[in-house]
């Protein structure tokens, strides 16, 4: 298997690693970590938590994500274009089916995500109008979320991530992820100086950085820290392999892989001090989930003095988080139908975005509707195309191949134990991941 590098060439790449880490940190870091990470990190035993999930997160986290970006980077292309080469290669059939797998998979996260991305620019626009302060928080979210007013938004929040995707990957995404994740940052760092002011502030301090040992005694802790750490970097198949086919030779692909997991650990975190002193100071639910971002963040904003400003600061901060993940999701789609047809990146990026919109118009009027979708999406069909990726990558290429390809651009080279690790370690953990989910109802 040889690389083509004319096809290298034609691709519009990333232009640093720079520019590849923070789009992969912003693709990374989703709504999910927000609400879930700190929520986990103060149910399963505080900073006992973070033994286990460090060490899931940069061995097995880190080996998906040094996976998927080589799989990407050796063959030009997204995972369906790639895994359908290798079928064709090995003279196998069906890669079109299974590759076509973690792509569907991905335009099943963008369907819920939009519509999720389009209740927080709902709330943003409340905090700019004020209205945020005079609404009943406890029952406007069930009065909103689930109905017809909510399509407005959701079309809304489909249109601006089709306008990045529409750019391109170095004009658009890469030069989006390089100004709204610093921005992100600040805006964290701002909240979270706020959070920790507030009197009663240092309980929800206790409750996230207590070390509970006892908690590494109980299964269910390291099977939660092993789900947040899958889930946390954005294993899916497609997402991170579109990602790394727009990088060349030079990329160090194990130093971004790390670099990606630092540093959305590291946001997630920011973002648990952020949330969950303010949720402590106000005696609120800390295991809200989802409805922390639309219930109980805004109840406390309406408590606090400048609170008006601050939730305009706090909305905007997590819509910068909710687009720089609905890129990624759209352009794994969007990637597989350029390279499959030859289309326009602008055709293919408004036909994604206008069948997935339509298609999820049942999800946006029906929470009963988006909860069922959604689970079958998170639990079972973006892992099994995480799982597809890493079988093809590990199982069917070439070990020669494969460390060929990771080494490019490193200076400290890899050996044979790395593929032994990815086959015999890693595709069976991601095995357990999905069954896991299906027993736990999701651990991501």
């Amino acid at each position: 298997m040889k690389n083509d590098t004319k096809a290298l060439k034609s691709r519009d790449l990333f232009s640093n690693k720079f520019g590849f880490v923070i789009s992969c940190v912003g693709a990374a870091l989703g709504l999910g970590n927000i609400w879930m990470f700190s929520y986990k990190l103060g149910k399963y035993g505080g900073a006992a938590f973070l033994i286990p999930y460090f060490l899931f997160v940069f061995i097995l986290g880190s080996t998906g994500l040094i996976g998927e970006f080589t799989f990407g980077r050796a063959f030009k292309s997204g995972s369906l274009g790639a895994i359908k080469k290798v079928f064709k290669d090995k003279n196998l059939k069906g890669g079109s089916i299974i590759g076509a797998i973690p792509t569907i998979g991905l335009c099943g996260v963008f369907m819920f995500y939009s519509i999720v991305m389009g209740w927080i620019l709902k709330y943003f626009f409340l905090s700019i109008t004020g209205e945020i302060s005079s609404i009943h928080t406890q029952t406007y979210f069930d009065t909103f979320a689930g109905t017809n007013a909510t399509i407005v938004w959701f079309l809304l929040s489909v249109l601006i991530t089709l306008s990045v995707v529409c750019l391109g990957v170095n004009k658009g995404i890469e030069n989006l992820n390089k100004v709204i994740m610093p921005l992100l940052l600040i805006l964290f760092i701002i909240l979270t100086i706020k959070s920790l002011s507030l009197d009663g502030s240092m309980a929800g301090v206790e409750y996230l950085l207590k070390p509970r040992w006892n908690y590494l005694l109980n299964i269910e802790t390291w099977v939660m820290a092993l789900g947040q750490a899958f889930f946390t970097v954005s294993l899916n198949g497609c997402g991170m392999v579109v990602y790394g086919s727009y990088i060349d030779e030079k990329f160090n692909i194990p130093s971004s892989a790390l670099s990606t997991a630092f540093f959305d650990t590291l946001a997630a975190l920011l973002a648990s001090f952020m949330i969950i002193p303010a949720v402590f100071a106000f005696k609120l639910d800390v295991a809200a989930g989802p409805s922390l971002l639309f219930i109980t963040v805004p109840t406390i904003f309406k408590s606090m003095p400048y609170g008006n400003f601050l939730s305009i600061l706090f909305f905007l901060s997590i819509i910068f988080a909710a687009v720089s993940s609905s890129v990624n999701m759209l352009e794994g789609p969007v990637e597989a139908l350029i390279s499959t047809f030859n289309m326009s990146r602008k055709k293919a990026s408004i036909l994604i975005s206008s069948i997935c919109f339509i298609l999820a118009i049942p999800l946006a009027t029906s929470l009963t509707n988006f909860d069922n979708f959604t689970n079958f999406i998170t639990i079972f069909v973006s892992p099994i195309g995480a799982l597809i990726v890493a079988y093809v990558f590990f199982y069917i290429l070439d070990s020669e191949f494969i460390l060929d390809e990771i080494n490019k651009g490193c200076k400290r080279k890899f050996k044979i134990n790395f593929v032994y690790f990815g086959r015999y370690v890693f595709v069976l953990v991601t095995i357990v991941v999905i069954i896991l989910g299906a027993v736990y109802g999701g651990i991501g």
